[in-house]
Order: structure tokens, then C-alpha cells, then sequence
């Protein structure tokens, strides 16, 4: 007790001495803690219970979870291997065309670089207008839209294809519409990476043999710009495990026909928002915070330090 007394009052000396920093930095501080450690903190306990947002939460152990792995032939047979099917292609897919993309603005004149990075950002800050005014009529499933319009005139198909509600085609339409709007803050962390790679490195590496952009590339911009690197891999990992609103807009339900694009968010809205088995929903929903944990840990470790990715 006198060493923890001890520990406090020179925590409030250093907080008094130093307040204008702390003063910048509390806000960040009651962000973090109001809108994500106790809403996590909030959705592990109620995993272990049983709670319909009515009454109070009543205590059931690992029940949830036992039922989630044992009984929940939806999470085995749709919710999980969907997840990781769009995950392990709009994930890497996306993150390479961020980097592609960043790298080939960073090449245009200083004047016009703006302009398109500007066109490759919209789409992830307007995805909810662009799903209702572009691809909801691109995939309709009317002689109207413009995929069956198109396909008609061709003669490839002879009557209209229901895009969205079929489920041989759901999936890819979701990936299509997620690698379109996939240029968010790791679009921009890259290319703020390149644009700070010391061009004085260049001149080096053509003085000790590089020829190529593509040896540019590999030994002297991404070893430079790891740190912009992880942060991408961090933000397309949490981004595509977390997605699930492009199917409930594109479809207009949820869960999809026969859970064609059932994502594992769409499973935790379906206990949580539905059905109000919150206890069960949050039990979900710490099954995907571990599985982002883990894939994050993954993505320090390929691009981490070496004093990182041991921390």
C-alpha cells in the first residue's frame, strides 16, 4: 500500500509539472476510453452472460461461447469461411493497390499529385452514397441496370440477372465494390511514406548497382517506409475483418439470401440488433476482436522492427 501511495503521488507530481502536455493529450485519452477500451472491456463481460437489452444481464459462464462453437452451424458454415474468404482477398489485393497507386501519384508533377489523390480517397469517405447512387444501379436487377443493359445488348445473356440477391454472384460484387472504395488513411499513410523516403538513398542505390524502379522499390522504398507499411497492413486487416454493411446495402437484407455475404459483423447485428441476444452477440464479436488481434500481431511481425515485433 505505501509503495502504490508512493507510485500515485509521483504520478501527480509528474502530471502537475507537466501539465500542458498531458492538457494535449487528454483528449485522445477520454476518446479512447469512452468509444473503444469500455465498449471492449463492456462487450467481454456480457459474453459471459445472458442479456436481451431488457433485462438484466444474468450470469452464464462459457455458455455462450461453448454454443458458438459447438452449436452455431451458421458461424462455421457461412459467417467464418465468407469472412476470410473477402479478408484474404480484399485485404491483400487492396493493400497492394494502395501501395501501386501511392507509388504512381508520387511519379506525376507536383501540381496534378493532389488532384489524384484526391480521386483515389473519395470513394472510402462517399462508399454509403456511391453504394446507393452508382453500384445499387450498376448491379440492378431490372433491364434498367447497367450490367444487364450492357450484357443484353451484347447478347451475352437474355434476360436480366438478379446481381444481389443471387448467391453465385453476391460475394464477388462485394469484393468488386470493397477494392473500389479501399483507398482510406493506408492509401494515404503510403503515399505520405514515399513522398518522405530521402531521395539522396536513390542516387546511392544507382551508384551501387540498382537499374530497375522495381529494385528502387524493394530495397530502397518499402525498407524505408515500414513504419507507413505496417500501419496499411494494420488498417486493410481491421478494415476487411470488420466489414459487413456492403452486403446489407447492396442486398437490402440481413442476413443475405441464403448468407451468401454473411460476414461475421453481419452475425453479431443478427444476435445483436435482431434477435437482442446481446450476450451471444458479444460473444461473437470477442471471437473477432482475438482473430484481429492475432492477424494484426501477424502484420507487426512482417513489418514491424525486430524490438516490435517481439513487444
Amino acid at each position: 500500500m505505501i509503495a502504490m501511495r508512493v507510485r500515485m503521488g509521483r504520478l501527480f507530481q509528474e502530471i502537475r509539472s507537466s501539465w500542458l502536455m498531458y492538457a494535449f493529450v487528454a483528449p485522445f485519452c477520454i476518446v479512447f476510453l469512452l468509444f473503444i477500451l469500455l465498449p471492449t472491456i463492456a462487450a467481454i463481460v456480457l459474453s459471459f452472460t445472458s442479456f436481451n437489452a431488457i433485462e438484466p444481464p444474468a450470469f452464464i459462464g462459457f455458455r455462450n461461447f461453448i454454443n458458438l462453437l459447438t452449436q452455431d452451424l451458421i458461424f462455421w458454415m457461412h459467417a467464418i469461411p465468407n469472412t476470410f474468404k473477402f479478408a484474404i482477398i480484399v485485404g491483400p489485393i487492396g493493400y497492394l493497390l494502395a501501395f501501386g497507386l501511392a507509388w504512381l501519384i508520387t511519379q506525376l508533377p507536383a501540381k496534378t499529385r493532389v488532384w489524384y489523390t484526391l480521386a483515389m480517397y473519395a470513394p472510402s469517405l462517399t462508399a454509403g452514397v456511391a453504394m446507393a447512387v452508382v453500384w445499387i444501379v450498376i448491379f440492378s436487377g431490372d433491364r434498367l441496370g447497367y450490367m444487364n443493359s450492357f450484357l443484353l445488348e451484347l447478347g451475352i445473356i437474355q434476360k436480366p440477372q438478379l446481381w444481389v440477391t443471387d448467391p453465385k454472384y453476391l460475394m464477388n460484387i462485394m469484393i468488386i465494390v470493397s477494392l473500389w472504395a479501399s483507398m482510406g488513411v493506408g492509401f494515404l499513410a503510403m503515399l505520405a511514406g514515399i513522398q518522405s523516403v530521402d531521395k539522396t538513398l536513390y542516387e546511392a542505390g544507382k551508384i551501387d548497382g540498382i537499374k530497375s524502379r522495381i529494385q528502387e522499390i524493394w530495397y530502397i522504398t518499402i525498407p524505408s517506409m515500414k513504419p507507413q507499411m505496417l500501419f496499411g497492413a494494420v488498417m486493410a486487416v481491421v478494415g476487411t475483418l470488420r466489414a459487413g454493411s456492403i452486403s446489407v446495402e447492396l442486398t437490402g437484407a440481413n442476413p443475405t439470401p441464403q448468407y451468401a455475404g454473411h460476414l461475421l459483423i453481419n452475425h453479431i447485428d443478427d444476435y445483436g440488433f435482431i434477435r437482442y441476444e446481446m450476450g451471444y452477440a458479444s460473444s461473437i464479436s470477442v471471437v473477432l476482436l482475438i482473430i484481429i488481434y492475432a492477424t494484426s500481431r501477424l502484420c507487426w511481425r512482417l513489418f514491424g522492427s525486430e524490438g516490435e515485433a517481439k513487444g
